[in-house]
């Protein structure tokens, strides 16, 4: 077995992990339980991608029951727990994770479990299929097919679909009903909360919360800010979204107005610059900057760096930049997702639902694989149906059926 970790002993520590998710994961266990007996990835090689920790590894588990070999890495060098890589490797997964890769090593990581030739690619962000078409094109012919995880990912294929470079399909996971109605609002939500009150220790209620975008993921930002007692501000591109946001009872302004305002900025758009340098000189004293985005491009982190007067590690995961003199700026977790980056992620039970639909989605993969003409797939409905009646079941909640008299009069055109 191969794998590139930071340290074995830490297995342990992971395991307990691990095992707290799986008790909390009722959806995963069943689908564990049906893929033992079923086997339905028997000589299958599957790649993944996913922020690594213990709930992605009880998914890594969960499809290794069912007979895939397992190659697996990070998707982000600040959300990999190194106890959680080892603990995966002393169940017999190869791992090439660790936290704080350099880029160097987060590349190497990644080529590392695709020169094994893997026939299912499932990715958080799109960056093993990214690296299979820049770099190791030759390896693609072994490649049935792929699930992406997140919104920005989906971007990216949508980008690669537009110009015909994407030369395998790949299930949309992140536009599954069941992965963004409640990952991207709830989980996201709670989980960037999570990481910013742990991290810096500070009072919500009362201060101005600044979202960068009124998606699934910025609406359970702003939800939870309500929540927590602050004065929401959102800034928008899309007029749509903007007045939702409106509605939803929320201040809408240009980040250039919403600068001078802010306590707290959260950017949660999958763009880049959302945050730039005119915005950071407006910011007052002690702002505190997060993003909840996949890529560490939402704040301007390159020019925050050249500007600064000088800068301060004030504690863990959080850095002040003085941008003029006497004002410092406070970046969380290096303007990396947040929720990761200084948290644990999503909590286990929306995590359930989102690699029930992973595991469905790459099972669904395997069997039809050969069969799917277009390159961008969507989740298939009867899995995202199953994903939601089995978590109700799971819940003891029961709902009504149509009668065969409603399906008919659904069906008709008459009244």
């Amino acid at each position: 077995m191969e794998y590139e970790i930071k340290d074995l002993r830490l297995a342990e520590s992971g395991a307990h992990k691990i095992d707290w998710v799986k008790k909390n994961c009722p959806l995963l266990r069943s689908l564990e339980e049906d893929f033992r007996r079923e086997q339905p990835f028997a000589g299958v090689r599957i790649a993944l991608s996913i922020h690594l920790e213990a709930k992605t590894a009880y998914l890594c588990k969960v499809l290794a029951a069912g007979g895939a070999k397992m190659y697996i890495t990070g998707s982000n060098p600040l959300s990999t727990q190194d106890d959680v890589a080892a603990a995966l490797v002393a169940d017999g997964l190869s791992v090439f994770a660790w936290y704080q890769s350099t880029e160097e090593e987060y590349e190497r990581h990644i080529t590392r479990v695709l020169e094994h030739d893997c026939n299912i690619i499932i990715d958080d962000g799109g960056d093993l299929v990214h690296m299979l078409h820049t770099k190791m094109p030759e390896r693609i012919a072994h490649v049935i097919g792929g699930c992406e995880e997140t919104t920005t990912g989906i971007i990216r294929l949508m980008a690669m679909a537009e110009q015909n470079e994407l030369r395998f399909p790949m299930v949309m996971v992140n536009n599954a009903d069941c992965k963004h109605l409640f990952d991207n609002r709830y989980g996201t939500g709670q989980s960037v909360w999570d990481g910013i009150n742990r991290t810096t220790n500070l009072i919500v209620a009362g201060k101005y919360v600044v979202v960068a975008g009124y998606g699934w993921c910025g609406k359970g930002v702003a939800m939870r800010a309500k929540g927590l007692g602050a004065k929401v501000i959102v800034t928008e591109v899309d007029p749509i979204k903007a007045i939702e946001a409106v509605m939803d009872g929320f201040t809408v302004m240009p980040m250039k107005e919403a600068a001078a305002l802010g306590d707290f900025f959260v950017t949660v758009t999958g763009c880049a610059g959302v945050i730039s340098e005119e915005d950071f000189l407006e910011m007052k004293n002690g702002a505190i900057l997060c993003n909840a985005g996949h890529f560490d491009v939402e704040i301007d982190m390159k020019r925050l760096r050249e500007m600064a007067l000088s800068v301060i590690e004030q504690r863990q995961n959080i850095i002040g930049y003085e941008v003029k003199k006497g004002t410092f700026l406070y970046v969380l977790g290096e303007g990396r997702l947040v929720n990761l980056a200084c948290g644990d992620g999503h909590p286990a039970e929306i995590m359930d639902m989102s690699f029930a639909i992973q595991a469905l989605s790459a099972k669904y993969l395997v069997e039809h694989g050969s069969d799917l003409k277009e390159k961008l797939i969507a989740v298939p409905r009867e899995v995202d149906l199953e994903v939601a009646n089995r978590k109700l079941n799971f819940l003891g909640i029961s709902i009504d059926k149509l009668t065969p008299e409603q399906e008919a009069y659904l069906h008709s055109s008459g009244v």
